[in-house]
Formats: structure tokens, sequence, C-alpha cells
């Protein structure tokens, strides 16, 4: 696999872009600071790294505006790996994902764990080469995530905590919304398209003065964007999935925690605090990554369970965070 020239797959269509999203299926993608770090992600058999100047457990602790990362820190972690490079923009920061899409990354996380820089709006996703992952807590999200462009959806989590629970919350909802489908005639497909879009009009609900101008960076919100968002709906309804590699993101800080995410029906998960804020990240790497791939046999997750005889990181109570990141991104 690390022979083959990944910038190929990546860029182009949303064929492509969703194809590239589809070979990272059934991995673990971990945060890394440096090269360091990097390497022993591409050890352990990461299929994907996510370079960013700090995991969002230092984000979270150390507060102030977290942005992307310096171009020389993302530059040093491409030339020392020989697997994809992810790296994190902010919301709606389409000049931070014009740089990292020039810089050769391969896929670009428009993130909620580092600042928002558009209240109203994400990244018009379309018009980039490069494919893009978003979080998600419920399937309306998704939708309009998938309607944007994104070849990728996560489970928001709550990312820094070492707490499973958020992102267990947000995989439970969107599978719920997903059942609910089934039950859904033409005509109320529509209804439930037409209030995913109404989020949309936030912006022009936010003047004062008459009249409308319901444009957002996606088109004007009329009926072939209402008709674009029925017909994934409806491919969602007919596979009984979101259309895109879905990974679980959020909280991982144990083997255990990966298999649980792999069991219900998450295509890999992402990880970073809950590696290198552990006593042995090499060790919690290499199990993390074991419990993935053999999520389905307990034996083989009781036999990574016992490879991590360091400590896991500490962990947060959703009740006592400040902030909540997972309510980042409407």
């Amino acid at each position: 696999m690390s022979d083959l020239d990944f910038t190929q797959f990546r860029s182009g269509s949303e064929l492509l872009k969703r194809g590239f999203a589809r070979m990272q299926q059934g991995g673990v993608i971990m945060d890394v600071v440096n090269a360091e770090q990097a390497a022993v992600a591409e050890d352990s058999g990461a299929v994907a790294v996510m370079a960013l100047e700090r995991v969002p457990a230092d984000i979270r602790k150390q507060g102030g505006v977290a942005r992307m990362s310096h171009p020389d820190m993302i530059q040093g972690i491409l030339d020392c790996t020989s697997i994809p490079v992810m790296a994190k923009s902010r919301i709606g920061h389409e000049g931070e994902s014009r740089i990292l899409e020039s810089m050769g990354v391969d896929m670009i996380d428009e993130s909620e764990v580092l600042t928002p820089a558009d209240p109203f709006f994400h990244i018009n996703k379309k018009d980039f080469e490069i494919p893009f992952v978003c979080g998600a807590t419920e399937l309306p999200e998704a939708v309009r995530r998938i309607y944007e462009g994104a070849a990728m959806i996560r489970t928001k989590g709550e990312a820094g905590t070492g707490n499973v629970v958020a992102a267990v919350t947000h995989a439970r909802l969107i599978d719920q919304e997903i059942k609910q489908l089934q039950n859904l005639d033409q005509d109320q497909l529509t209804i439930a398209a037409d209030s995913i879009i109404s989020r949309y009009k936030i912006l022009a609900q936010k003047s004062t003065l008459p009249g409308t101008y319901e444009v957002t960076p996606f088109g004007p919100i009329d009926e072939t964007m209402q008709q674009e968002v029925v017909q994934i709906l409806s491919e969602i309804k007919e596979i009984q999935r979101l259309p895109v590699v879905t990974f679980s993101a959020g909280g991982i800080a144990t083997p255990a925690d990966a298999s649980l995410m792999m069991r219900m029906g998450m295509d890999g998960v992402f990880v970073g605090s809950g590696i290198f804020k552990s006593e042995d990240p090499k060790t919690m790497a290499d199990a993390i990554v074991l419990a993935t791939a053999h999520y389905n046999d307990g034996a083989k997750v009781a036999e990574a369970m016992a490879m991590t005889l360091g400590e896991p990181m500490k962990g947060d109570e959703l009740e006592t965070l400040e902030v909540r990141l997972d309510q980042r991104g409407w």
C-alpha cells in the first residue's frame, strides 16, 4: 500500500474523493504533532495521520483560539511518512483550506476542534480538488456536510476528553435516524429535506431589514438544493447507511473503545489524545490498531487490552467541561 501514489486517488471528482476516503476503511487515523509521533503511528499500522500542532486535550487545556497548524510543521510530517497525511482547518475558513490543499496534504478535516471561523456556513467543499472529512452529531448534520461535498463523515464525539460516551451518542443517533428514513415516503423525504436545509437560512434570519436573500456558499436555497438533499436521503434510505465512509472520533482512549465503535458499524476510528496522552503511546497505538482490526474477536481485543500495561489518559466527565466542542459546527 505504501508504494501507491495516493495523490492520483485523492483529487478531482466526487467519485475519486470518496474512493480515496474509502481506502482508509477499517483502519485507525492518528493525531500527531511531530515526526516522531508520525513514525509511531506508521509503525503501528495506522492508515493515515492527522497533522496538528496540539492534540485536542492540549487545545482544550490551554484554551485560546485554535487555528490551522503551521505549514512548516505539516511539511515536516509530510516529508517523514509514507502514509496519507491529513490536516485540520477551521470551520468556514476557506483560506486555511486552500493553503493545506496547495501543500499537498491528502485530506482536510474541517474541524470543530479548532475555533470556528464562520458562524453561518461551512466551506463549499465541492470547490476543492482535495477530499474533506467533517464531523456530525446527527443525520441532518451529516447530510448537510455530504451535500456540501464531504467525502467522509466522523462522529464528533467530545475530542480531548478520553470519554467515549459522546461518540457513542452520535453514532446511536445517526443509526436511529437512518432507520427512521425507512418508513418515509417521497413526500415525507421532501419534508425532511426542507427541515435539513432550513439551517442554511440562519444568516438571512439575522437581518432586521425587510425582504429576503437566501443564498449560501453552496447556491441559493431553492428547489434544486431541495432535490439534491432528497437524493442524498433517498440513497441513505436505499443502502441503509451513509453514502460515504463513516469513522468514529472524539474520546476513544482504549482498545476496547475502538472495538466498541467498530461494533456499532463505524468504518474506522480517529484517535489522538487517547494515544499520546497515555503512559505508553507506542504500545497503546499498537493495541488500538489490533483491536480495530479484530473488533469482533473478543480474545483479540482482550489481547490488545492486556498489551496496555500503562495507564490510559485520565479523561474527563462531560458534565465538568466548560466548552463542548461537539456543539460547534451546526
